[in-house]
């Protein structure tokens, strides 16, 4: 189905039955993070937030496995402790997992808190909707998942003020959005089909 106004997203979500995970997902710069947050004010203290973020491998590690230049790439996530972490949601009671500090571009232990008492538990991520290299592992562990769809220039342009605000050049940030970040966007436009809804909301 495609969603074209918030309010609809909301109701789908609000008629879902149990303690649902809803899963958010789609390219980098889409728009995500900005969706998820505008659930979070919807639904308020019945909501937790869970963002696949966190589960990035720490800089050392990139490094040792040659992959920093890739970072943001799916083999440049923890997936194992990230399908643990939902795994555990699922389960229910208080849950502690990884948060992501953008400034270092770390990981950070139990800086995300998931109470039990959360009626819904929103999945934000790129690769929830990925059918290899361990991440078909996620959608089974999600209630609905969400797909959200920009236009591709607006998309980059969002991306390249995003790593000019974090600390890269105008000339750098470009080139991030357009190489590795732009590869995993392929990657990432190809599952959309697997979603239950598209977003489209009005991106001006």
């Amino acid at each position: 189905m495609r969603l074209e106004s918030l309010d609809v997203v909301v109701d789908l979500v609000a008629a879902l039955p149990g303690r649902p995970l809803i899963g958010i997902t789609g390219s980098p710069g889409a728009g995500k993070s900005t969706i998820a947050a505008a659930l979070l004010e919807r639904f308020g203290t019945d909501a937790a937030l869970l963002p696949m973020d966190g589960y990035h491998l720490p800089q050392a590690e990139l490094r040792r496995l040659g992959r920093r230049d890739r970072m943001g790439a799916p083999d440049t996530f923890d997936v194992d402790a990230f399908v643990q972490a939902l795994a555990a949601v699922r389960r229910g009671g208080d849950v502690l997992a990884r948060g992501f500090d953008r400034t270092i571009e770390e990981p950070v232990d139990d800086a995300v808190a998931v109470p039990a008492s959360a009626r819904v538990v929103i999945v934000e991520g790129n690769y929830l909707l990925l059918a290899t290299g361990g991440w078909e592992r996620v959608a089974p562990l999600l209630d609905a998942t969400f797909f959200v769809e920009v236009p591709r220039d607006l998309r980059l342009s969002r991306l390249v003020a995003r790593h000019e605000r974090f600390g890269k050049s105008s000339d750098d940030a470009l080139a991030w959005s357009l190489g590795p970040d732009e590869a995993n966007a392929v990657l990432i436009e190809a599952t959309a089909a697997s979603a239950d809804h598209v977003i489209a909301l009005d991106a001006r």
